[in-house]
């Protein structure tokens, strides 16, 4: 694995349809099956147990690495909002992905258009080089912002993949993927509790398709 991430590392950004679709829970499965680094370049809220520390915390190999945030905000808000409360501004030109060898987890807040400043969204932190997970969950409504996700993604002229998250619902998956055409990399089920040792079964059932991204 790490002769192969040093020759061909790939920078996978994860992105949802919007916040608690199980983002960060798929970033620590990504971040096993690859042994990739990670790295969350806002957080906002939630800085005594932050998404760093969620994922750190589910990942067993000893290969990942973990980054510290670009900017660390203390309300669980919209990163604008949350930065205009600290009494800064997001500028995304100091959000530097951080420079491995190996391969690295890029994960976003919310979706793509959750603002960081008055100009800018999560969407201009996703380079063209990055290879994009968005994470889907279903309820009423997730059809609509899976498929504004995607598309929009496909517009700007990425490929993106999709993990789906939670409970299984057949005509939703069925008609996102006959409208996107995007390749699904699999499911991640509601389970009981997530462990390292479940991580680690989801990231063995992944890894194959995540390799060949």
């Amino acid at each position: 694995m790490s002769n192969r991430a040093k020759t061909n590392s790939k920078k996978i950004f994860i992105t949802g349809i919007g916040t608690d679709v199980g983002k960060t829970v798929a970033s620590a499965i990504v971040v096993e099956a690859l042994q990739a680094d990670y790295f969350k370049p806002v957080q906002a809220g939630d800085l005594s147990y932050s998404d760093t520390d969620k994922v750190k915390e589910l990942v067993s190999n000893s290969t990942s690495k973990f980054y510290p945030n670009s900017y660390a905000l203390q309300t669980p808000m919209s990163p604008h909002a949350a930065a205009e409360i600290d009494g800064i501004t997001i500028n995304i030109e100091t959000i530097k992905t951080p420079k491995t060898k190996n391969h690295i987890v890029i994960e976003g807040a919310g979706g793509l258009l959750v603002p960081l400043n008055d100009k800018e969204t999560i969407l201009d932190l996703i380079d063209a080089n990055h290879k994009v997970i968005v994470v889907s969950r279903h309820y009423l409504g997730s059809i609509n912002h899976t498929l504004m996700t995607v598309k929009l993604l496909q517009e700007k002229g990425f490929n993106p993949v999709l993990i789906f998250s939670g409970e299984e619902h057949i005509t939703t998956e069925d008609i996102i993927v006959k409208m996107t055409g995007v390749e699904v990399i699999g499911r991640i089920d509601n389970e009981p509790f997530f462990d390292t040792m479940v991580v680690k079964e989801y990231a063995d059932l992944f890894r194959d398709r995540l390799e060949a991204l």
